[in-house]
């Protein structure tokens, strides 16, 4: 696994069998800090057969309309099908160039289907839904220990949202996996004893 910072957000590339998936993008606009970061990594885009975020907030898929003109397929969770153009309304406010997402080229899953989707591509795990930040939001678990958990709070944060119950309920959820390590997306990797 590679963690790849090239703007506000983490993203995450994990290289299996020429079958790469990328969790999360940035921004729209950072295509060519992204493009950088990969040389200084020597991924190129062609290394990237799938992108997957997180939810659809604007930081986190500003780039995967771009990538997907380049051949990268987006990995779209069914329960998001419905989310991915809430960002497009705030671009368009801003003025940022934004490619569009096409989810009719989606390859579309459940997350029950997730275990075996991702071990035919060689990456073991599985993709489960966790939201308490958004009703888009899910988390990727893989059976080495690594969860990859977009904006999801901290465990720590539980007892501050305790009328949250659905924080709760996501961290149940990840922590029955036995994770080793959270990435998050805005906050430091975090070891779990």
């Amino acid at each position: 696994m590679i963690k790849l910072k090239y703007g506000n957000t983490n993203t995450f590339f994990i290289q299996s069998n020429g079958n790469g998936l990328l969790i999360d993008t940035d921004y729209a606009g950072t295509l060519p800090a992204f493009y950088k970061l990969l040389g200084q990594n020597n991924i190129t885009v062609k290394d990237i057969k799938y992108v997957l975020a997180t939810h659809y907030h604007p930081d986190h898929m500003g780039l995967i309309g771009d990538l997907m003109k380049q051949g990268v397929n987006l990995l779209l969770i069914d329960a998001q099908k419905d989310h991915v153009h809430f960002s497009d309304e705030l671009f368009k406010k801003d003025r940022i160039e934004y490619t569009l997402i096409d989810e009719s080229a989606a390859t579309v899953i459940s997350c029950a289907e997730s275990r075996d989707f991702l071990k035919r591509i060689g990456i073991f795990g599985e993709i489960i839904r966790t939201t308490s930040h958004s009703e888009d939001s899910i988390s990727v678990i893989l059976d080495d220990g690594d969860c990859f958990a977009g904006d999801l709070e901290p465990f720590e944060y539980i007892e501050a949202y305790r009328e949250n119950n659905k924080l709760k309920t996501d961290w149940e959820k990840i922590l029955s996996f036995k994770p080793k390590r959270i990435f998050y997306s805005h906050r430091p990797e975090r070891s779990v004893q």
